[in-house]
């Protein structure tokens, strides 16, 4: 690099510094304007070229350039300055650094020292870029679509699939944009593939997740086909997933395979849950073998819980009683690959270990943890359930077989929780000796496997009525464990039983404040609240649980309930009426309903609910006798005696439901039925007063002449009912004679009314015995006003004459007639 750099001859050693204040002409720029070399030079096209910017002009040029020492016409910089460190005419000049140093002539006459150039001021700002370029559009749209993937999948994990389809597609439309740009301004090799597979695949995702399943197929198939998505095929198993939703069971074990085929064997999870679900199709298609296969498959090369569980199931169905034992042994030696619990438990009292214990003891790990481990203990539980009858003779040997096995594993645990829900089978069976025997066996175990044995116990014999034996148990339940909600529950539900609704609150109290979540303890104390007549505090507590059971019919009751209690007959209207949205065919509720508003007044809507509720349950005799005296208030008797028949099938031996069909029939001015009604029922109710009374006026109002022996009946109906009320008379005590004697003034007006009983208007019956009984006790007009208006008057004949005198009403009957 120095080959062209020749040191100056040393001239005179002693003077280092000689020659720097000599004059060359060539740095003389006062006399340029007259120098004609360089105007010269000036007016050429050398001379106009546009100056360098922003460059310091180097003193060590390594070319070999002239500089002009000593001559003004070798001019080599198109600046017009000669260039230093180099050689001329074989001569080299030392080396010098005339401008840098500042040793110029301009700095002898009065310029400041500026060795780095600082007062040139700062350098130019940096050019911007031209956004309208197409490079920039395609940049500035990259941009945006990127922006509108990052938004669907925002929206998408917030829960709006809508929103999210919506950025998704716009999206897919920018995306296409961007590639035609792209193919017009550069080379199709420039097309970005990672965007495009991005939005497609998201499109795709959002498709599925807005349940468009055909559209999200096609969306793949765009991208399984493209050679150019090097993992595209792996989303078959996307497809298959589809296929499985819409039930397509076979092209969705298709894909699975396909997928499997294209997955390399180094992701061993990928593949292991790409087999589960191959299983789950073959399970869903009933082809057991071939899901039998693909779990043993799974447990052979890498088991976990699900499909050992799975494996269980298929061998069930299959009736494998072997391969079961087998299945169930495997699935209780899955690793569950989590800590001991004494990993949690402080070793000693150094403060950083017990912070440090304190902290992992319920974080986000710990907490994996305990799920992975709730999960294992229900597959356990369920598959012991499920196989303990089929794999032995007998389902309690079977269910020891499956308590050996767990006690020999790591959840040795679950053996006590297996005994007890074999006594709950006994249970479900109904062989509860045996199922109290087995639940007595904890009574000498450790107290959490003793308390849970106690409370079954306690609750079987509350169950029973036997409250000693459930209060015995509940004691033993709560001494082996305090903390047990359940046994403090069915403590204060013997308690209850007893009538101490104080003390029983005071148990539920003692429930809940150990767990806040236990909704029998508080539903029972809204009960017991309600039975001391508190009734803010109960509803109070039965809007509590509301709050946690929202679709609980028993809730809903109580609340409306208790409402109704508290005179506000809207709100329980209104509470009922939540209640028929969650059981809208729950008859006693629209009963409830009908009688609310029948209170209230409003006719039409208790009609309402009442026929609803004798649709759903046509055996209530309430609504039955409701819905007769509703039609009889509204002079429609026909339509009442469909009900009043219903209630005679349902109660036979009830002679008023009878008598109501024959009171139904004449009021509707059917008289010949009305007759055979009252002859029926006279056959089956020999000694009914009443059926006589009318058959004694019917048949004299019809001109029959059974009347004379009715009116014999009659008599002698009424003789052995004045013996039978002596005979009772006679039997009082001597503290019964004043009131026997006032009954007995009124017996000598009896007789002499008897003519007047039978021509009386019939009434709304308060008691048992009268023909029909009306929701108001007012007197009933027998007469029938036509809708259409009067009909046209016949002319008067002698017959209506007759019938006009005859037609009973208030007509009183022959003294021959009349009893004695």
């Amino acid at each position: 690099m120095m080959k062209n750099v020749h040191l100056a001859p040393e001239v005179d050693e002693d003077d280092l510094y000689s020659g720097y204040n000599d004059y060359n002409p060539t740095f003389d720029t006062e006399d340029l304007e007259n120098d004609p070399a360089f105007q010269r030079v000036v007016k050429t096209s050398h001379g106009r070229r546009p100056p360098l910017t922003a460059r310091v002009p180097g003193t060590s040029i390594s070319r070999p350039l002239a500089t002009g020492y000593g001559s003004k016409a070798a001019l080599s910089s198109s600046m017009g300055r000669p260039l230093t460190a180099a050689v001329q005419d074989g001569v080299a000049r030392p080396m010098t650094a005339v401008q840098a140093a500042g040793y110029t002539k301009a700095a002898s006459r009065g310029s400041a020292f500026d060795p780095l150039g600082q007062a040139r001021g700062p350098a130019p700002p940096l050019e911007m870029k031209n956004e309208d370029s197409p490079e920039g559009k395609i940049k500035q749209l990259e941009k945006k679509v990127n922006e509108l993937v990052e938004e669907s999948c925002i929206a998408h994990s917030c829960g709006d699939l809508k929103l999210a389809l919506e950025k998704a597609k716009d999206a897919g439309r920018k995306e296409r944009a961007l590639v035609r740009q792209r193919e017009q301004t550069m080379s199709p090799a420039n097309i970005n593939l990672d965007l495009t597979y991005t939005v497609l695949f998201n499109l795709a995702s959002q498709y599925s997740a807005n349940e468009m399943y055909a559209e999200a197929l096609n969306t793949y198939q765009v991208i399984v086909k493209n050679k150019m998505f090097v993992n595209g095929g792996m989303l078959k198993v996307n497809m298959a997933n589809i296929y499985l939703k819409q039930r397509n069971y076979s092209k969705a074990i298709k894909f699975y395979r396909m997928a499997l085929d294209q997955i390399p064997s180094v992701h061993k999870e990928m593949r292991i849950k790409i087999m589960q679900n191959i299983g789950v199709a073959f399970v869903k298609t009933g082809q057991y073998t071939d899901a039998i296969s693909s779990f043993e498959h799974i447990m052979s090369t890498l088991p976990n819980l699900k499909a050992g569980f799975n494996l269980i199931l298929c061998y069930f169905a299959t009736g494998d009683r072997e391969q079961m034992k087998k299945a169930f042994q495997k699935l209780i030696s899955v690793p569950l690959e989590i800590d001991d619990d004494d990993k949690y438990i402080s070793p000693g009292d150094d403060p950083q270990t017990n912070l440090l214990i304190e902290a992992i003891k319920n974080d986000s790990l710990r907490q994996m943890e305990r799920e992975r481990k709730s999960t294992a203990e229900r597959y356990i539980m369920t598959a012991a359930k499920l196989i303990a009858p089929a794999i032995e003779t007998s389902f309690a040997v079977g269910y020891d077989w499956c308590v050996e096995i767990v006690k020999a594993s790591q959840y040795v645990e679950l053996a006590n929780d297996l005994e007890i829900n074999k006594a709950i089978t006994y249970l479900r069976q109904k062989d509860f000796n045996q199922a109290v025997e087995t639940l007595k066996m904890f009574e000498k175990k450790e107290s959490r496997v003793k308390s849970a044995a106690a409370t079954n116990l306690s609750f079987l014999y509350f169950l029973e009525n036997e409250f000693k034996q459930a209060n015995n148990y509940a004691d033993l339940a709560v001494n082996a464990d305090r903390y047990n909600p359940s046994a403090l529950t069915n403590k204060g539900n013997t308690v209850f039983a007893n009538g101490d609704y104080e003390k029983a609150a005071e148990f539920y109290k003692e429930a809940l404040r150990n767990d806040s979540s236990c909704t029998e303890a508080l539903y029972n104390i809204g009960l017991t609240y309600k039975k001391l007549n508190r009734l803010d505090e109960a509803l109070d507590s039965f809007l509590k649980l509301h709050a946690i059971l929202r679709n609980s019919a028993q809730v809903l009751f109580q609340i409306a309930n208790i409402y109704e209690l508290m005179e506000d007959p809207n709100q329980a209207i209104e509470w009922l009426m939540q209640l028929i949205s969650v059981v809208p065919t729950d008859s006693q509720v629209l009963a409830k309903l009908g009688e609310l508003y029948d209170n209230e007044g409003d006719k039409s809507q208790a009609f309402q609910y009442y026929y609803e509720s004798y649709r759903y349950f046509p055996s209530n005799i309430e609504v039955i006798e409701w819905l007769g005296a509703y039609y009889i208030d509204t002079q429609f008797c026909e339509k009442a005696i469909h009900y009043f028949e219903r209630a005679a099938l349902i109660q036979p031996t009830q002679v008023k439901w009878q008598l109501m069909v024959a009171s139904c029939y004449r009021r509707s001015g059917n008289y010949q039925k009305a007759l055979d009604t009252y002859k029926a029922i006279h056959i089956k109710f020999p000694e009914n007063a009443e059926c006589l009374r009318f058959l004694v006026r019917l048949c004299s109002d019809m001109g029959l002449k059974e009347v004379q022996e009715y009116a014999a009946k009659l008599k002698r109906v009424e003789k052995l009912k004045e013996i039978r009320e002596q005979r009772v008379k006679s039997g009082r005590d001597g503290s019964a004679r004043s009131r026997r004697e006032g009954s007995a003034g009124g017996d000598t007006g009896s007789v002499t009314v008897k003519g007047e009983r039978l021509s009386a208007k019939l009434k709304s019956l308060p008691g048992t015995n009268e023909p029909y009984e009306s929701s108001v006790n007012k007197e009933i007009d027998a007469s029938y006003i036509d809708p259409l208006g009067p009909q046209i008057e016949r002319p008067k004949t002698a017959l209506r004459k007759k019938m006009d005198e005859d037609e009973f009403a208030d007509e009183e009957l022959g003294d021959d007639l009349l009893p004695e």
